[in-house]
């Protein structure tokens, strides 16, 4: 951890001093209003989101309506049928939008998260869709059933897809510190700088940190990933610091001095004010889905599922890797040809490369990949190695000079790895699940990082879609065990999908 204190600011010129709350209340009030009030551009954000959702589902409605019927058929029944079908119409957007809303869809706290926000979205429009038809069934409603179902997708479809793109356009805009929470960051030194290099990390973060208020007198700004977070007072400071920097959100990091008396007194303190209590959860690596809140007379405890490692979820992560693995490799048939027949004339040696792997539970199987490299690549291996550019136990080099022209393509967009859809397909492997590593690499682990291997080895993972090759050994190992301990089938998909993105614009292969 750095920090800066008193003497350290002399020669410091872009680290605040604590006691500048002056000139950074001046700079709170002369920010635009896009990032200087949390709620004002919520309120702004929330109302693009309900024009968008009312058009789509009328959208849906109209287009389901248009196909079921065709426009031949309403104009020659004009007087019959679509009158009634006009009012049923009506009950459905009304209802489709007041589930929307009462499944908080549009909660300003899950703005930009992606997948709670997809998922509410479909939960709420499912949900509409299976009262409406119970309702209709037991009313004795004639209603077209093509007409009815054709609406639900469509609509279900659109609006997830809407809000992919409003995500997308607001994680743009925080890139450039607009559209995000003023935040003051509170408690001991190491926790605050932990706290606010986790924001600043992430572009869908929300907040901008903005402050931080710590329990040690001496300290004027903390050091995080390379700029300076001004102290603005002590801990006791924290409502009038949020007052003056016109702060959104107090985070609370770790646990302060005071304990839980002193969340309980800032959260009275900052009653009737506009800026929201956070608490940052101090259990690393645990997904939110696996941690429940149970109050017992007033004692709010904080239940954390242990990881499964059988059980259905992992049948139906077979049965995906089956479907999609065994559909791929039909559709990709003559591509794959194509790409092995390259290979092949490129370089002397086969067009494909096997090399044992550790799979799950440390078993080996058979790894299959596009060979990339030369036919001698691996008696060549000893004389590269005090040029190893890879993290830990991994070997990489960005100019290896045994890979082949062909080799060079493929790796660049992972082309070399389509051949495991095979392994995938005769259960070696999964679709998403850690990177499957060598013998040699195994031999080496530390205790706790053999958890890699409790689930399959994946054609993809969480190390694909954050840096692969330019990840440090540490990253990828913890990215690894995250998984393990966190994976779902909502979360598999996401991967796979940033997975076809990190393709069409890859970073850290070679």
């Amino acid at each position: 951890m750095t920090v800066i204190r008193p003497r350290q600011l002399a020669g410091d010129l872009s680290a605040p001093s604590r006691w500048s709350l002056d000139r950074l209340t001046e700079a709170a009030a002369a920010t635009g209003p896009r990032s200087a009030n949390g709620r004002s551009w919520a309120h702004a954000y929330l109302t693009r989101l309900r024009i968008t959702d009312t058009l789509i589902i009328v959208g849906a409605i109209g287009t389901a309506f248009l196909i079921r019927f065709g426009p031949d058929d309403i104009a020659t029944n004009l007087s019959g049928f679509p009158l009634q079908y006009l009012a049923i119409s009506v009950a459905i957007a009304v209802c489709w939008t007041v589930a929307l809303s009462a499944a908080h869809t549009r909660d300003p706290r899950i703005m930009g998260l992606g997948v709670t926000e997809y998922r509410r979205v479909a939960s709420a429009s499912a949900l509409t869709f299976g009262v409406l038809a119970i309702v209709f069934l037991v009313a004795k409603v004639d209603i077209a059933r093509g007409y009815f179902v054709l609406a639900l997708p469509i609509g279900a479809v659109a609006l997830v897809g809407s809000r992919w793109m409003w995500r997308r356009w607001l994680i743009g805009q925080r890139r450039y510190d607009h559209y995000l929470s003023r935040a003051i960051v509170i408690g001991a030194a190491d926790d605050v700088e932990y706290v606010a290099g986790q924001i600043r990390d992430k572009s869908g973060a929300a907040y901008q940190v903005v402050g931080a208020a710590v329990d040690d007198p001496g300290l004027d700004a903390i050091r995080v990933k390379g700029e300076s977070v001004p102290v603005v007072g002590g801990l006791a400071d924290v409502t009038e610091a949020a007052g003056r920097l016109r702060a959104d959100t107090v985070i609370v990091a770790g646990q302060p001095r005071g304990g839980s008396r002193f969340i309980r007194d800032l959260g009275w303190a900052l009653e009737g004010t506009a800026t929201e209590l956070v608490l940052a959860s101090r259990l690393t690596d645990v997904a939110g889905p696996r941690i429940h809140f149970r109050p017992v007379e007033g004692l709010p405890l904080i239940h954390v599922e242990i990881p499964q490692f059988e059980g259905g979820k992992h049948v139906l992560k077979r049965l995906l890797d089956v479907v999609v693995s065994g559909t791929a490799i039909l559709l990709l048939l003559p591509f794959l040809l194509i790409i092995g027949l390259a290979v092949r004339l490129d370089s002397a040696g086969p067009a494909i490369f096997r090399q044992e792997r550790v799979g799950r539970n440390g078993s080996t199987f058979t790894m299959l990949k596009f060979r990339s490299m030369a036919i001698d690549a691996e008696e060549r291996l000893a004389a590269l190695r005090a040029q190893n550019e890879g993290a830990g136990l991994l070997f990489k080099m960005k100019d290896d000079p045994r890979v082949t022209r062909v080799g060079r393509f493929i790796r660049k967009y992972s082309l070399d790895e389509l051949p495991q859809l095979w392994n995938v397909l005769v259960g070696d492997m999964s679709l998403v699940g850690p990177r499957p590593p060598l013998r040699r690499e195994v031999d080496g682990y530390e205790s706790h990082v053999h958890r890699r291997l409790y689930i399959k080895p994946g054609l993809t993972g969480m190390w694909q879609v954050n840096g692969r090759s330019d990840l440090s050994w540490d990253e990828s190992v913890r990215l690894d065990l995250y998984y393990v301990e966190n994976w779902s089938l909502t979360g598999d998909l996401v991967i796979l999908w940033r997975t076809a993105r990190v393709l069409l614009h890859p970073t850290g292969a070679y």
